[in-house]
């Protein structure tokens, strides 16, 4: 049976009333009942001095001017007749601002302080007044940079470099790429190859926080006869940067093992002792009586150069009052000395505010004065610390 056309179906009688098509009357056109409107415009426009704001927190004012902003945009003649105001001719003159058109520049602030001193601006002067944190001026020029200077005493690693050499060359030991966003934690007596070079860890510094983490001070020699001290993060982030750069693999199965540390050589160094030049209330008081005693085998200068920004050294800049020099002594070892042999005299309280809001509490410094050091390293340096203690009471160094 064919289909049925569509004037056939239109034909057959329209039992339900599906085609009865009931039209919605047409909304009003804006300007009907403009007249009125502009009549409230004008009564808000004499009491305020100015036009409703369709934006208004009232709900009365908001709705004003929502349907004047519809009316303007396509105004009557009836309604131009009624404008007794001409408010007509000032929304014409408004100019709608875009972020493609050009600004002037004087329109356009120079800092921050011109934009919180804008009179249309009511802010709180304790939202925008920073409070225990170091200029960011201060914070971008550091005090030290980790740059690469002659090893003075490269002959200590020289054949060092040369056995790791002929290892890696025959096979016995191993380098393995490092790979992206690897978790590297150097540790002394370790060795890398970065930008073609060998690189050895001779030195770790103590712990500190830095950036809200825990960092170290490095000493990383290279086989040019070269040196730096970067820090820890540093030092790990051109690891990663470096597509060719490799780890070269312990001997050993681990810690335990008495192969696991065969690379690591025992460097002398200098015993220092820094008085902290801190302005914080509550150290500068005790900078006559409070030393930080510490161990290094590179220039102590290079090595205290960014106090400023190390909480190791309390956040700010130190005196080197004493210095004592080792003679084949090992370096880390001589370091644990003092410090048990001082712990007595280490201040319970001590403790600073890094600018991450973080309490640090530094363990390298004392209640001694720089001779009790030099007492100290004297007896070090003949086998003879054990038989005496610090006497924290009498504030001397006495026999057991």
């Amino acid at each position: 049976m064919p289909r049925p056309t569509l004037d056939e179906i239109f034909s057959e009688p329209d039992e339900f009333g599906l085609l009865t098509v009931k039209l919605k009357p047409r909304a009003a056109s804006p300007n009907s009942g403009g007249v009125s409107i502009l009549t409230d415009v004008t009564r808000f426009y004499e009491q305020h001095g100015r036009l409703p704001d369709p934006s208004a927190h009232s709900h009365e004012e908001m709705r004003l001017g929502t349907i004047w902003e519809s009316l303007v945009k396509s105004p009557s003649d009836e309604l131009r007749q009624a404008d007794r105001l001409g408010l007509l001719k000032i929304e014409e003159q408004k100019v709608a601002l875009s972020w493609r058109d050009e600004v002037n520049d004087d329109d356009i602030p120079d800092s921050l302080d011109d934009i919180f001193s804008d009179d249309g601006l009511d802010v709180q002067p304790e939202l925008v007044q920073l409070k225990h944190v170091t200029p960011a001026a201060e914070r971008q020029v550091p005090d030290h940079r980790a740059d690469f200077v002659p090893c003075k005493d490269f002959d200590q690693f020289a054949s060092l470099f040369e056995t790791m050499q002929q290892a890696l060359d025959g096979g016995a030991r191993e380098a393995t790429l490092i790979e992206k966003w690897a978790v590297i934690e150097p540790l002394e007596g370790d060795f890398f190859i970065r930008s073609g070079l060998l690189a050895y860890i001779a030195e770790k510094s103590e712990s500190t926080q830095r950036g809200g983490a825990r960092d170290h001070r490095l000493r990383v020699i290279f086989s040019n006869g070269t040196e730096s001290d970067p820090l820890m993060s540093s030092f790990r982030k051109s690891l990663n940067d470096d597509k060719t750069a490799r780890v070269i693999q312990r001997l050993g199965l681990g810690p335990l093992d008495p192969d696991w540390e065969t690379d690591k050589v025992s460097l002398s160094g200098t015993i220092y002792v820094a008085r902290s030049l801190s302005e914080d209330p509550a150290i500068k008081p005790q900078r006559e009586i409070l030393y930080k005693i510490g161990v290094t085998s590179q220039d102590v200068r290079r090595r205290v150069a960014d106090a400023r920004n190390d909480p190791t050294f309390l956040l700010a800049p130190v005196e080197i009052v004493a210095t004592y020099e080792l003679q084949n002594l090992s370096r880390s070892k001589v370091e644990n000395l003092l410090h048990r042999f001082f712990d007595v005299a280490r201040p319970g309280e001590l403790f600073i505010i890094d600018r991450f809001s973080k309490r640090i509490r530094p363990r390298e410094w004392f209640y001694v004065l720089p001779e009790h050091v030099g007492q100290a390293a004297q007896l070090i340096r003949v086998g003879q610390l054990h038989l005496y203690r610090y006497d924290r009471d009498t504030q001397k160094i006495v026999r057991r």
